[in-house]
């Protein structure tokens, strides 16, 4: 179940960089490059929202090495990328409210560091490059299930930033004839995902609070629903991806979800049946630049890279809290 084997070629011959590599999604994506013997694994992050520990049991390994340097330096981007056969971007300063309270952070990073990641795979001539982006690109459209072709006006600088991440790697493609693909996630979830910090996302905050037995809090009324996605996904889409042979996918984005939709107030209550909780969360007001509904229609993946969900929402809470329990409980 947890990292299946989603690729055919023999990887020990080829190389990798992941940037945003001790992040949440990325020391995942690493995980798996390393457990089915990548040639060789490079992970470049600044370590402002990655955490060393996510990569520290990799450095030991011959074929993998980590690089601390920021993609907002062009330099750093030219240099990780060298004799580098696929690039895995998920380098980028996230979350929609800093977003809204630093805007030049937030271009700074996932504008110029994008375009930096992308100009610096150009000039090394690699092989392809799969990037993150995000569902919240679809900004004010109302339109449910989510499809790729119709989005409407960003909310939030961090929706503006991804945005321009997916106009810069489609005109890659067509002015360079790069391959490029690009992948909206929705709402990943899962374990190495950070609790702490003004930042962190709503599923490791309830975790942390049930762990220790505090009332979380939900913004608004909690019954915005979104389309909340095990990390297991968004590994094998990125694999996936990488090794796709459908040349149509070059210059695209693909809708990265489960295809499913709770609201926060149901995720919540899951969670307590999984840990047997009884505590209650406290509503406060509601978050600017929030979308109120998302749920992907993932039927381009499917087509075009064989993306199938392998994990959906009450199997990936199980896991990610048992995780939780191992990784944050106090003894």
């Amino acid at each position: 179940m947890y990292n299946k084997e989603y690729h055919r070629k023999d990887l020990s011959k080829l190389s990798f960089l992941i940037t945003g590599g001790a992040g949440f999604i990325g020391s995942n994506i690493a995980n798996y490059l390393l457990k089915h013997r990548a040639g060789k694994v490079v992970v470049l992050d600044n370590l402002s929202e990655g955490q060393f520990k996510n990569i520290e049991a990799f450095c030991q390994l011959p074929n993998f090495s980590f690089i601390q340097g920021d993609i907002t330096d062009f330099a750093t981007c030219l240099k990780a990328s060298e004799n580098i056969d696929y690039v895995i971007h998920q380098g980028a300063l996230g979350s929609v409210p800093r977003s809204i309270k630093y805007p030049l952070a937030t271009n700074a990073a996932n504008v110029t560091g994008f375009l930096h990641v992308l100009e610096a795979a150009r000039k090394n001539q690699v092989k392809r490059m799969v990037y993150a982006s995000s569902s919240s690109v679809y900004g004010d459209s109302e339109l449910l299930p989510k499809k790729e072709e119709i989005i409407g006006s960003p909310l939030s600088p961090y929706a503006v930033s991804k945005l321009v991440n997916e106009q810069y790697a489609a005109i890659y493609n067509r002015t360079y004839a790069m391959e490029v693909i690009g992948l909206r996630y929705f709402n990943i979830f899962g374990p190495n995902q950070k609790p702490d910090g003004a930042y962190a996302a709503v599923l490791p905050l309830f975790m942390k609070a049930i762990l220790t037995n505090e009332a979380p809090f939900i913004n608004g009324d909690g019954e915005q629903s979104r389309d909340f996605t095990f990390v297991e996904n968004a590994v094998k889409a990125n694999i996936l991806a990488l090794f796709t042979e459908s040349n149509q996918s070059f210059g695209k984005v693909y809708n990265i979800a489960a295809g499913e939709s709770y609201s926060v107030n149901q995720l919540f209550q899951m969670l307590k049946e999984i840990s047997g909780s009884k505590l209650h969360p406290i509503h406060r007001e509601e978050r600017a630049g929030d979308v109120r509904r998302s749920l992907a229609n993932i039927s381009a993946a499917k087509n075009d890279l064989g993306y199938t969900p392998e994990v959906f929402a009450k199997e990936g809470l199980e896991i990610t809290f048992e995780w939780f329990k191992k990784t944050y409980q106090k003894t």
